[in-house]
């Protein structure tokens, strides 16, 4: 086999692709990022007739190219909460409103192998949205988030995911000076809210694209 590491995340991403699909999510595959946008741009999106749109923070939203795209649509309502120019009141108010968004995008911090997502939130806005609020979710995930479980996928949060995001937002909490989880109690920390995603209610309200590529944190 010429290319065997090619083939082993074929299989990988085919196989989660199914189970995700038997738990009600709509699934895409993406053979790269520049795919994953133009599947969103060209296909999704289109499908679902979007009018308003906004997101929640995704490191794999912004490295897609998708950020830079569809924050200056003029051809819809963009609910922007990454604008520097918004104050913090401002900021928490545009996260409410996109609650009632034709569609909300971001990311997940782990996939299991049998189709769920896991997600620990700061706020509470992402994981919110995912569960019950914007017509449409979109999740974009590189291959990289694959777990087998989900034990798993809260080893994976908690030792790697939520110390580098915390490292990346620049916060005043204990892991960002030891790379480790500590259970600290302070005002900036990021790990406040957990959700586990089983199924999609309604069917293929959730929508996931699985990205050929390690993407995002």
């Amino acid at each position: 086999m010429k290319n065997p590491i090619d083939h082993y995340w074929t299989l990988k991403l085919e196989n989660v692709k199914e189970a995700l699909e038997s738990n009600n999510f709509e699934v895409f595959l993406a053979e790269s990022s520049e795919h994953a946008s133009q599947l969103v741009l060209d296909r999704i999106m289109t499908a679902i007739d979007v009018k308003t749109v906004s997101w929640g923070g995704s490191v794999t939203f912004i490295g897609t190219g998708l950020y830079d795209v569809l924050k200056d649509r003029e051809d819809l309502k963009v609910l922007d909460v990454f604008a520097k120019s918004l104050s913090v009141e401002e900021k928490t108010q545009l996260r409410r409103s996109a609650l009632l968004t034709d569609l909300f995008i971001t990311g997940t911090n782990a996939i299991t192998e049998d189709g769920c997502l896991v997600n620990l939130d700061m706020i509470g806005n992402r994981v919110g949205a995912i569960t019950f609020g914007p017509k449409h979710v979109l999740i974009l995930v590189g291959r990289n988030k694959i777990v087998p479980d989900i034990d798993a996928a809260m080893l994976r949060i908690k030792e790697f995911a939520a110390p580098v995001n915390a490292m990346r937002l620049d916060m005043k909490t204990p892991c960002v000076k030891t790379g480790m989880c500590s259970e600290c109690q302070g005002s900036e920390r990021i790990c406040n809210s957990w959700t586990i995603t089983q199924k999609s209610f309604p069917k293929k309200r959730i929508k996931v694209v699985l990205i050929n590529e390690d993407l995002g944190i």
